[in-house]
């Protein structure tokens, strides 16, 4: 059995380590754990739960969906917080968003999914005036496989959602990067750009910096993240143990 409340305890320990490291400018804010469950039992979010973790991620909408629906995830975790980080398609859009307690998706990559999402939302929301809290995913790393806009068309993206999809909430920019990159000489690269594109946005669009949270760092290099500015870590493994290996699966976590 994974001991997850003492891997919750190494990874915060690590995460206010790393925060103490940070730039003075970064000091404003505490970095967001999230904890992904994906192909790991409820029980063991209903353990980290207890152990005091509210905010969890799921890359697959089915699977979301049935954690987030298990009567004893809704019986014990009543105030969990689903972050969805996989690619979303359209067709489960309305599956999505009637999802119980979901808090944010993180990887709006075009306008047209914006749309969609906003169109859906109404149907959905608890409250008239709530909006679904979204973030615009960037593929930093230029990989075929990654989802995410280009960082050229990250401005135009944030854009049309705060200007056209009114029941969406921008909160920020998401990336996954390159799987592996050794950060022991230099930062990673796709973490400097996902920063470089926040700059960008926030000028050309007039916003705030610290309005505009980042989602980037993952099991293997989550304190790197911290370090450089992330508002929000992304941690899997580190926490629920070792996933069975899937050659096509795209590495989020």
């Amino acid at each position: 059995m994974v001991e997850v409340a003492g891997n919750l305890k190494i990874v915060r320990d690590r995460i206010i380590a790393a925060s103490t490291r940070r730039s003075s400018e970064y000091q404003y804010f505490e970095p967001r754990l999230v904890a992904v469950s994906k192909i790991k039992p409820a029980e063991l979010v209903i353990s980290a739960y207890e152990a005091g973790q509210r905010y969890f991620g799921e890359n697959y909408v089915n699977e979301l969906v049935d954690k987030a629906n298990h009567p004893a995830v809704l019986e014990k975790c009543k105030d969990i917080r689903w972050h969805f980080i996989g690619h979303l398609q359209k067709n489960k859009i309305n599956k999505l968003l009637g999802t119980p307690n979901l808090y944010m998706i993180e990887t709006v990559d075009n306008e047209k999914l914006a749309t969609a999402i906003h169109g859906a939302w109404p149907k959905f929301r608890a409250q008239d005036s709530a909006r679904l809290k979204v973030m615009v995913q960037v593929n930093t790393s230029k990989e075929e496989d990654k989802n995410g806009c280009d960082v050229k068309d990250a401005p135009s993206l944030v854009k049309h959602v705060l200007e056209n999809c009114t029941n969406l909430e921008f909160v920020g920019l998401m990336t996954i990067g390159m799987f592996g990159y050794d950060h022991s000489k230099d930062p990673n690269p796709d973490f400097v750009a996902l920063k470089q594109c926040k700059a960008d946005v926030c000028k050309e669009l007039n916003l705030d910096p610290k309005s505009v949270e980042l989602s980037m760092g993952m099991s293997n290099d989550y304190e790197h993240a911290v370090e450089l500015g992330s508002s929000s870590v992304r941690v899997g493994t580190a926490i629920f143990g070792e996933r069975p290996k899937k050659e096509s699966q795209a590495q989020q976590t």
